[in-house]
């Protein structure tokens, strides 16, 4: 299960990571739902940019990242979960710990095994096999044939900086 913290508010964050029961706030659905969270039992959660989660989102996810269980919005009850989290950030959350936008007690908690992604402009080598991979996927997608890339527009590919990193070569 996936979710990315920057794309969503922290009120919707809060009901899809925990989930509600019903009537715990205007719009709630009849019976309630389970989060991310409880779906997820016995999986993995990713965390999808999770330097932009609220400092007190960030409480409650440790609280049930310490006590492996989960309480929906509205309710006291608590909810046995065992979950593996995998998160991801394009800033540096060691920074964000000491400007204190980021809780030192969750960073240690999710940092047990850490991969850092040079961006796309330090590795040029792989700008061909992407380029092929996404060129064959929209080629499926798309109905398209496209057999090849230029010498010339790899050249191009290659020494373009990629601020957007894949992401941006994709598109």
């Amino acid at each position: 299960m996936a979710i990315n913290c920057g794309a969503l508010p922290a009120s919707l964050i809060e009901g899809n990571l925990f989930g509600y029961v019903e009537g715990s706030f205007t719009g709630a659905k009849k019976g309630g739902s389970a989060g991310i969270f409880e779906d997820a039992n016995n999986g993995t959660v990713f965390l999808d940019e999770i330097s932009e989660m609220e400092l007190d989102l960030q409480a409650k996810l440790l609280r049930v990242l310490q006590e492996r269980e989960v309480t929906r919005i509205g309710s006291t009850k608590p909810i046995p979960v065992d979950v593996r989290i995998l998160a991801s950030s394009n800033k540096d959350l060691r920074i964000m710990v000491k400007e204190r936008r980021f809780r030192e007690d969750l960073f240690y908690r999710l940092n047990v095994v850490e991969l850092n992604v040079p961006p796309l402009r330090e590795r040029v080598d792989d700008i061909p096999f992407l380029a092929e991979f996404f060129v064959q996927k929209y080629n499926r997608i798309l109905g398209k044939f496209i057999i090849d890339i230029s010498p010339q527009t790899m050249d191009v590919l290659k020494s373009y900086s990629w601020p957007g990193n894949v992401r941006e070569l994709q598109n």
